[in-house]
């Protein structure tokens, strides 16, 4: 079917959807299901326009063909869905905050928490917060490592700026504390503080790639609604990486619509799309 009989701007084959599916897969492990192809094409589609090139076939043969390098950024950007929000999943922070206390009593040392799809920014800060609640203090023994594959979002991260929208729902006690509002130009934006940046550490990582560079153990993994994205064999290997990156008493928390324990046997449950390692 042509682009007249679609009304579309580019021609968009199942052969097309196909490439991209086995091109995504390998370069970042996402399993796109069938009713994603429009999606793909609303997505890739201004890659195309971006490029000036007329169709998905010759956009996807200059990507394999190593004549657009630094697109392949591009084309996973693309990609990569980065739905999240301050305190998403709240229960897990509460969980967090016991396990900070506990961990910094039996260890001493300062806590290590990864946060490895960490989007926009809103779950490493929220991370950030909870530590500075716990500990009752802006300058928590908390070192956060917050990575994603998107380097857009990392830079949004990084920045810490967002609409007021982004943070309407929050406890206005909190909103005080952790963020500084917009005046004049920035009228109707909030910056997270300063004190609340320094604790994180923002990287680019993708979970597929052959080695990461991370120092563990860490005290608490954050891999919430990533899983979902993978196929069974992704989500094994993924696993039985993080498991040597956790110490014993480490937390792992998932997305609620997440199921590790039918893909690991290192895992054991410990509260609501919690983990901890099966020691027995």
């Amino acid at each position: 079917m042509n682009k007249q009989e679609t009304g579309k701007e580019f021609n968009f084959t199942r052969a097309d959807f196909e490439r991209v599916r086995g091109l995504i897969y390998q370069r970042a492990g996402i399993s796109l299901a069938d009713s994603k192809q429009e999606m793909v094409y609303s997505r890739l589609a201004r890659r195309l326009r971006a490029n000036g090139i007329a169709s998905f076939a010759s956009y996807l043969d200059a990507l394999e063909a190593g004549r657009m390098p630094a697109e392949w950024e591009s084309f996973t950007n693309a990609l990569t869905t980065n739905l999240t929000s301050f305190f998403r999943e709240a229960h897990h922070f509460p969980l967090l905050a016991e396990h900070a206390l506990k961990a910094r009593a039996k260890h001493g040392a300062p806590l290590t928490i990864w946060c490895s799809a960490s989007s926009t920014g809103e779950e490493p800060y929220s991370i950030a917060m909870t530590a500075c609640e716990a500990f009752d203090t802006l300058t928590p023994p908390v070192q956060i490592i917050a990575t994603d594959i998107d380097t857009n979002v990392l830079a949004t991260a990084s920045a810490g700026v967002y609409p007021l929208e982004r943070v309407d729902k929050m406890e206005q006690a909190r909103l005080r504390r952790f963020f500084l509002k917009g005046k004049g130009a920035q009228e109707g934006l909030v910056r997270v503080r300063p004190e609340l940046r320094q604790l994180i550490t923002f990287r680019q990582l993708n979970l597929l790639a052959d080695g990461w560079d991370l120092k563990g153990p860490f005290d608490a993994i954050f891999c919430r609604n990533v899983m979902i994205y993978f196929d069974k064999a992704t989500q094994r290997k993924i696993l039985s990486r993080f498991v040597p990156l956790m110490k014993p008493d480490a937390l792992l928390f998932a997305g609620h619509s997440e199921n590790f324990l039918y893909v690991s046997d290192s895992l054991r449950l410990r509260g609501k799309t919690v983990y901890e390692l099966n020691q027995g």
